[in-house]
């Protein structure tokens, strides 16, 4: 469930290539509505989509909405043959840290929805790029991590929880005193073996904890001083000294969750999509623990996907007739049902027992609350991500920290001023 990067460099290419997302015929004549979605293959998240467009199709006669699903393997490749082609749907799903890009690229037309329709909505689940809404989700996912209670209590380690966290020393002391044990190969599981967007979904709130981040979030121009600032440089010395100190695998296993419930791991990082596999594996002896507080607040990603309406929707009234008939409570307790994801408004996670206060998963939901940092709301993030994965993994190989994080800063730096600063 975390975002792909590519999708949102369609909108680059269109740009560099002279398109525009503004003409017509991105939908259907006729009253039909095109709407694309990225899940196909995944059958209960479909069967929720396929509800609500049957149920909004039922409701009038002026407009039917036609869904077509692709496999998340192919969906960007589908997008970027529409965006050369001028040819786009009406309604897209889209990871929600890309929607700047596709802002301001064009692509997308704000949502022209009552400020009242995001009420009670987790923050990372709408897409707000200056002060214009252009994309909602129906769900969040969380990062956390889970332990065995035996384990902790046998090393003599306090299970920390989200009013008080672990410190950094407090984390440091964990690890040392569960490797002592040897009876895990490796202490800690950060995933390592992860690619694409799970770097700066997963290693940049650590990042932030520290009191750094992937660029000046005061003018988005920049990331000098808080990519390669004294605090990122630690940041970068903690990921790396991780490896050197038998803590974590350079690479992990292609399964985190496995490895975990297979004794591989005392500390497993991962998301609220581990819970079930957890639980079902480790009954009561699991624990989800929040991430460390390393001196400016735990922190973990926030944001899915989410639904937009593109600029070049021949039926923009029907599109937004149907994205506000999407909003509606039960069809967010519908995909949380589904899912077993964070449901996005505070009505919906009332109705989802696993979610309500004292329900099994409502630590997620409390994490995505009180922990959630969206990534930077800014078109250049394609670029950082992309940076940032690079520099995470020249990190854990080794690199000199300061040598990798000036590089970082000098390529984000340099594309950011190459798009007249992404100016809208």
């Amino acid at each position: 469930m975390v975002a792909s990067l590519t999708l949102a460099a369609v909108a680059g290419l269109a740009a560099c290539s002279g398109g525009s997302a503004s003409s017509p015929g991105a939908a259907a004549k006729g009253g039909t509505i095109a709407l694309w979605t990225h899940n196909g293959g995944n059958e209960k998240e479909l069967a929720v989509n396929e509800k609500i467009i049957s149920d909004f199709n039922a409701s009038q006669t002026k407009y039917k909405v036609k869904l077509q699903s692709f496999p998340q393997e192919s969906y960007n490749q589908s997008v970027v043959a529409a965006a050369t082609a001028k040819k786009l749907p009406c309604i897209v799903d889209i990871d929600s840290p890309n929607v700047p890009n596709w802002a301001w690229a064009g692509y997308l037309a704000p949502l022209d929805l009552p400020a009242s329709t995001w009420d009670g909505q987790l923050p990372s689940t709408v897409g707000t790029v200056g002060k214009k809404v252009y994309s909602y989700g129906h769900y969040d996912v969380a990062l956390a991590m889970y332990a065995r209670k035996h384990s902790l209590a046998a090393a003599g380690i306090r299970i920390p929880t989200i009013d008080k966290p672990w410190t950094k020393s407090e984390f440091a002391d964990a690890l040392a005193k569960l490797k002592k044990t040897g009876e895990y190969p490796f202490p800690l599981d950060l995933g390592t073996a992860g690619s694409g967007e799970w770097a700066p979904y997963a290693y940049s709130p650590f990042l932030q904890s520290f009191g750094g981040d992937l660029i000046d979030r005061k003018s988005y121009k920049s990331a000098d001083g808080v990519l390669n600032g004294p605090e990122a440089i630690e940041w970068a010395t903690w990921l790396r000294g991780l490896v050197t100190s038998g803590y974590i695998a350079q690479k992990s296993g292609a399964d985190s969750t496995a490895d975990f419930v297979n004794n591989k791991s005392a500390i497993l990082y991962s998301g609220s999509w581990a819970a079930t596999t957890v639980a079902d594996k480790l009954k009561d002896d699991a624990v989800i623990i929040p991430p460390p507080d390393f001196g400016d607040g735990p922190k973990i990603g926030g944001g899915s996907w989410q639904w937009g309406m593109t600029t070049g929707c021949d039926q923009p009234a029907g599109a937004l007739d149907y994205l506000k008939f999407a909003h509606q409570t039960k069809y967010f307790v519908a995909f949380a049902n589904a899912l077993g994801l964070v449901p996005a408004t505070k009505d919906a996670a009332a109705q989802v027992p696993n979610y309500a206060e004292g329900g099994k998963d409502r630590v997620f939901l409390d994490f995505a609350q009180k922990f959630a940092e969206v990534r930077p709301v800014t078109p250049a993030y394609p670029v950082i991500s992309s940076v940032f994965q690079k520099a995470s993994a020249d990190i854990l190989s080794g690199g000199d920290p300061k040598t990798v994080l000036d590089k970082a800063v000098s390529d984000i730096d340099k594309d950011i001023k190459q798009n007249g600063n992404y100016d809208f």
